[in-house]
């Protein structure tokens, strides 16, 4: 409560564009980047265009949404991640709706769009994203394949609710959405041997890892989005295992993996698949695994 205190105080004097922007700046010097977030707070509260936060800095601000922006600082400074006070994050220049209890979409993800994308010829192809989360995934490829037919699981009632409601924002109807375990939901609908890609970002955190993460994450993003086990491996396995049985031939599995683990996850394919590649994200690590089915 302290810290909304503090926040709230100054409040009568902040009363145009300028003013508001110059207070959460100062209250958000320990973030990475206190002029950017303080802009997209603005942005967010006021509800105006980038173009008018340059344009007029005067303009008046009332009182009350001079309090909303100010608590929306006041939950920054407590450690809640950005995204979920913006109630959004963009991925793939897309803005999704985000919320606590599921997983923050991260930029390095892009790369198994791009790399579908590449891999698609475009047809009505049938694509399964295992563990959508949001639904970045599978939304940004329904945009970009849309003659694609997609089912997108989850084992989280909250996570599917909250990529349904992506997926409406976007106008897509071309996505169904399963709850369940790994391909437990798409076996239901006898898809064994119809799949031209199976995508997936999945949990890969190891626990001693989860140990170490900063405490924005640790402290606010689901647990059983991030860690599958001990090892972090123990998701990727089986879905290594198990794609086989729902893949066509020449179909591709796709995900994601964590910055040390290409060496530990490459030796999982066996006789049935060619050689699996690996390719970096834009830090140069190791991000995004595909492998085409024999």
């Amino acid at each position: 409560m302290g810290i909304l205190r503090s926040c709230l105080e100054p409040v009568n004097l902040v009363n145009t564009i300028q003013a508001l922007f110059q207070k959460g700046t100062s209250l958000l010097e320990n973030v990475s980047d206190p002029n950017l977030e303080a802009k997209l707070l603005i942005l967010k509260t006021l509800g105006i265009s980038e173009e008018s936060f340059y344009s007029y800095p005067e303009r008046k601000v009332s009182k009350s949404f001079g309090l909303k922006f100010l608590r929306s600082i006041s939950k920054r400074q407590e450690g809640i991640p950005l995204a979920y006070v913006l109630e959004e994050k963009e991925f793939w220049s897309i803005r999704f709706k985000v919320s606590p209890g599921v997983l923050i979409p991260r930029p390095e993800t892009e790369l198994l769009i791009e790399k579908v994308i590449e891999l698609s010829s475009k047809r009505k192809e049938l694509i399964i994203d295992m563990g959508t989360g949001a639904g970045n995934v599978c939304v940004s490829l329904a945009k970009e394949l849309p003659r694609a037919r997609i089912m997108a699981t989850d084992v989280c009632q909250q996570a599917l609710k909250l990529a349904k409601t992506n997926a409406r924002l976007q106008k897509i109807s071309s996505i169904g959405f399963l709850r369940g375990s790994l391909f437990n939901p798409v076996q239901k609908l006898r898809l064994q041997r119809q799949c031209d890609f199976i995508v997936s970002n999945p949990p890969y955190v190891s626990e001693k890892e989860w140990e170490r993460l900063p405490e924005e994450i640790k402290g606010h993003e689901p647990k059983r989005a991030l860690v599958p086990g001990k090892t972090g491996l123990e998701f990727i396995k089986k879905l290594i295992q198990q794609a086989p049985a729902f893949l066509r031939p020449g179909g591709y599995l796709c995900f994601e993996i964590g910055c040390d683990q290409k060496e530990r996850v490459l030796p999982f394919f066996g006789d049935s698949w060619q050689d699996p590649e690996c390719f970096e994200d834009l830090n140069g690590i190791p991000r995004v695994v595909i492998a085409q089915l024999l």
